[in-house]
């Protein structure tokens, strides 16, 4: 996961961001324009926090330009929630009884009636209507149009050294249009974005992983090195292939056939079909057949050069990969957002949902919880809960700076993983030994001493923390009522006495250390293209390999959708489904040694030799039951086949 600002993710920098979270309708006091007028519905959330009386700078030109979605709660937003949930609980009579797309629709959507009157306010306002669809409405107009619309003032507000423009109050809403409209988004401009949260390098810069490495873990132990706690250490897996991974979390015969994966990002990799087709061909995996792998992708792209297009083909890359490893049979539908910020990537999710694309969707982008305005989170979380009522999950990945408090200073959880509608999917070290055999994982947490210029030691070792799952307790989102009594107090309750979302749910592969192998099209210094290997990890590999197992479930359970998985996951906790994972499996602290190429591809520039301790996540800690780093555990053999009939 990431920010959209530039962070550091298992050792290379890339970007990565999204927004939001929470977010509901609430009757208020009308603002500004609306003081004297008929009464107003407040859309909760629409002043972000950061609009402070400190920062205002003054009114916003009236003249200005803005663009803005009206987004529409439909004409049963508590129903959709209240079935959404019950759709979900294995304890519940509706359990499973899922609607079609179309069927959800008519039940919970917006009717021609609602989006009619939503659009008749807005021109009256004189905002231009620029299109609408069954989820929101657009407009454009200048500030004094948007003001009046909205019943509040927009101010400049400096925000991180830059000025942005927000409204001074919460906006609203008419209430003669009788809770019609959920949210509006776009009256403030700062950007909201989401980047993808791999380590993989963009296509155009070649990467590679420099030797010696481990084929298994322990394989080849670094014998010419230091010690590090008090023992040699082994070498750095190459990386895992889908052979290793389908061992280790008990894949069985299981193949995903009849199941169709969904994966969410931005923009769409070129060379996808020629990367996928190689790698499997490479690695023993399953050829594709007809129409196994393919993409729905927009008319256009848009903010190609800011959303930095080229380094999310390799996100995509990872995602199809790890899915087909693990899951050979499924069928995996690949969403292309036309950018990276937040009105796309709702798209592209709205057009899984709205079709019914897939049962099954994995996402690996996020942004810090600070950075959440709860406007997009109503809109977010909308896509989600109708998703759930027709059996669709999704599954986010949790971050990959542990606690965040290094990254921003501020210990804080991701999103939209911090969705009680979403399952969260944190990271591990994984040992597979000789004979794909699973010997244990830790919480994924590094620390990175570098080797000292004689060679003879670890400089600072342990060194500092450097990337680890992402995880902890959410202060802007309720303790949803899958977790209660399964996640410690100590947790749920960190922020509120009430108790909040703690994130992740479950947990897979992250480690870059234990990382997946992944194949990729990518230009040499020569100036060519060519396909090459590198081992990768982060979160962005635990949610497609996450997915992919969620895949081999529904195979198990005959075919039929699990559907928004997380109260069906939290049931089965403690029970033989999972590995209890814990950040020091053997009884002792553990490492690997490393070395990469100075450069990222040859050894013109040199090489690099580092220690990577295991299960050292920030403040995190992986420990025996529930946590805030692997959740309930990652998969075990008995859990693909605790969904059998």
């Amino acid at each position: 996961m990431r920010s959209n600002r530039a962070r550091t993710r298992a050792g290379v920098s890339m970007a990565a961001t999204l927004p939001l979270l929470a977010g509901a309708l609430a009757l208020g006091i009308p603002a500004a324009h609306a003081a004297d007028g008929p009464s107003r519905d407040t859309l909760a959330g629409t002043k972000p926090a950061w609009a402070t009386t400190t920062a205002d700078k003054g009114a916003t030109d009236n003249g200005s330009q803005v663009s803005a979605r009206v987004y529409l709660a439909g004409k049963d937003a508590a129903g959709l929630a209240a079935y959404a949930k019950a759709v979900s609980d294995p304890n519940s009579a509706s359990y499973g009884k899922y609607l079609s797309a179309q069927q959800a629709q008519a039940r919970f959507g917006a009717t021609k009636a609602q989006v009619a009157a939503v659009t008749g306010w807005l021109k009256s306002a004189g905002l231009k209507v620029t299109g609408s669809t069954q989820h929101y409405v657009t407009v454009t107009g200048d500030v004094a149009a948007a003001e009046k619309a909205f019943g509040t003032q927009l101010h400049n507000y400096v925000k991180g050294g830059k000025t942005y423009r927000a409204p001074a109050k919460t906006a609203s809403a008419p209430a003669a249009l009788d809770g019609a409209v959920l949210t509006v988004t776009g009256l403030d401009n700062a950007p909201h974005k989401a980047t993808h949260a791999d380590t993989l390098p963009p296509p155009d810069a070649v990467f590679h992983n420099s030797g010696p490495y481990s084929s298994y873990y322990g394989s080849k132990v670094a014998t010419s090195l230091p010690k590090a706690y008090g023992k040699k250490v082994p070498y750095a897996v190459k990386g895992y292939t889908g052979k290793q991974l389908r061992a280790a979390y008990g894949a069985g015969k299981a193949t995903g056939k009849g199941v169709t994966v969904a994966i969410t990002d931005a923009y769409a990799s070129p060379t996808i079909a020629y990367d996928a087709a190689t790698y499997a061909k490479k690695h023993g995996d399953a050829a594709y057949s007809s129409r196994q792998l393919r993409q729905v992708l927009p008319k256009n792209y848009t903010k190609t050069e800011e959303c930095g297009a080229a380094g999310w083909y390799g996100e995509e890359t990872l995602d199809v990969e790890a899915v087909h490893a693990v899951a050979p049979a499924s069928n995996i539908t690949y969403v292309g957002a036309a950018s990276c910020y937040d009105d796309d990537l709702l798209d592209s999710l709205s057009k899984v949902v709205d079709n019914h694309l897939a049962d099954i969707v994995s996402n690996s982008w996020a942004d810090v919880e600070t950075n959440q305005t709860p406007d997009l989170a109503a809109a977010y979380d909308q896509v989600f809960q109708f998703g759930a009522v027709e059996g669709i999950g999704f599954y986010f990945s949790s971050g990959d700076d542990g606690d965040e408090a290094a990254a921003t200073g501020t210990k804080q959880v991701q999103t939209p993983a911090n969705s009680a509608w979403v399952t969260a999917v944190g990271g591990t070290s994984l040992a597979v030994g000789k004979g794909d055999k699973y010997l244990w994982e830790t919480g994924w947490g590094t620390e990175k001493a570098s080797l000292s210029a004689d060679g003879k030691s670890w400089t600072d070792f342990p060194g500092a923390f450097s990337s680890g799952a992402g995880g902890g307790t959410s202060k802007t989102v309720a303790e949803p009522h899958y977790q209660k009594g399964v996640v410690p107090d100590s947790l749920a309750k960190a922020n509120s006495a009430t108790g909040n979302r703690v994130v992740p749910d479950i947990a897979a592969i992250a480690d870059p250390n234990t990382g997946f192998k992944v194949g990729q099209t990518q230009t040499f210094p020569d100036g060519s293209q060519q396909y090459s290997e590198y081992r990768i990890g982060g979160t962005s590999l635990a949610a497609p390999v996450i997915a992919a197992v969620q895949a081999l479930a529904q195979e198990a359970r005959g075919g039929k959708a699990l559907g928004f998985a997380n109260p069906a996951i939290y049931a089965k906790y403690g029970s033989k489904a999972y590995h209890d994972v814990v950040d020091k499996p053997t009884g002792k602290d553990l490492a690997v040694a490393r070395v990469d190429f100075a450069n990222g591809y040859d050894t013109t520039g040199g090489l690099l030799t580092s220690v990577r301790s295991l299960g050292k996540d920030s403040s995190l800690k992986a420990v025996k039951g529930y946590d805030d780093v692997t959740g309930v555990g990652s998969p075990a053999p008995g859990y693909v086949q605790s969904y059998r009939p």
